[in-house]
């Protein structure tokens, strides 16, 4: 939802560190012989995601060649990438991505896990490809659960991949007064085509980011609402809507599509909130 640049690493890097330092040697020559294979699941998961089809991958053609999937997730995944030096390397670079360790899916949380966009079990050749490793709040993680795309209508956005904060989508309005409730939705521009307004808002209830929203927007009121008092005893509406449209453009300018910005930008143009309705 809000991007990332992707990952500098390469899959066959990164998957050459995860099992380089496996001790068990009938194990490590198992996988490094599966290294091609590997890399070629890699470059068929960057095609689907790029033709926007990856609900129509197979599971088949992710297996690790003379691995079962299970073994192979723990041996790669959970043995090469978090316990290995050169496996946490690539986990760590990779957690330390988002900027202010803000997770991306939903533009609010902490980021304290890596999310597989195509879960570890059924793609197992993509555990540890960078592309594959999304950096996540607790709460994304867990609602995005261990599903897979199923169509291309509901396949969420891909930090790495879809690149949508050059254009403003986010909006809200003035649903409740007795508190203030702003409520969040998603306001595509008219250059968007069919599939991304319907994967946005897919990804939008998903991670159920309109309650979310909401509930910071309205936390946000509250913090204000002294200096909001103080404003509009001072110099009325326009005092209060001035402040307003200032907070607003600050944080616009550095998240075209921040929850704050939209909260102060929201506020700014309801008249009725200005007028002192709802916090004098």
């Amino acid at each position: 939802m809000w991007p990332l640049d992707p990952p500098a690493i390469t899959a066959r890097n990164s998957y050459n560190a995860c099992v380089a330092s496996t001790k068990d040697p009938y194990r490590r020559t198992l996988l490094l012989a599966a290294g091609d294979s590997v890399e070629a699941a890699g470059e068929r998961f960057r095609q689907a995601a790029q033709a926007r089809t990856l609900h129509e991958l197979l599971d088949a053609d992710f297996t690790v060649p003379g691995v079962p999937s299970q073994d192979a997730v723990q041996w790669i995944y959970g043995n090469g990438m978090v316990n290995t030096q050169l496996g946490r390397a690539v986990y760590d670079q990779l957690m330390a991505a988002p900027e202010d360790e803000r997770c991306p899916l939903c533009g609010h949380g902490v980021v304290r896990t890596l999310d597989h966009f195509l879960p570890k079990r059924m793609f197992p050749a993509l555990c540890v490809d960078p592309l594959n490793l999304v950096p996540a709040c607790a709460d994304c993680n867990h609602a995005k659960g261990d599903a897979r795309p199923v169509d291309a209508e509901t396949t969420p956005l891909h930090p790495y991949l879809d690149h949508i904060d050059n254009d403003s989508w986010l909006d809200a309005r003035v649903a409740g007064t007795d508190p203030v409730w702003l409520e969040f939705y998603v306001s595509p521009p008219p250059t968007w085509d069919a599939l991304l307004i319907d994967r946005t808002r897919h990804h939008f209830d998903l991670f159920g980011l309109a309650k979310l929203f909401s509930v910071q927007a309205n936390r946000t009121v509250n913090n204000i609402r002294q200096y909001l008092t103080s404003a509009f005893a001072a110099g009325g509406a326009d005092l209060v809507r001035a402040y307003l449209t200032e907070e607003a453009s600050t944080r616009l300018a550095h998240r075209p599509n921040g929850w704050e910005g939209v909260t102060y930008r929201t506020l700014a143009l309801d008249d009725s909130f200005c007028g002192g309705a709802t916090f004098t």
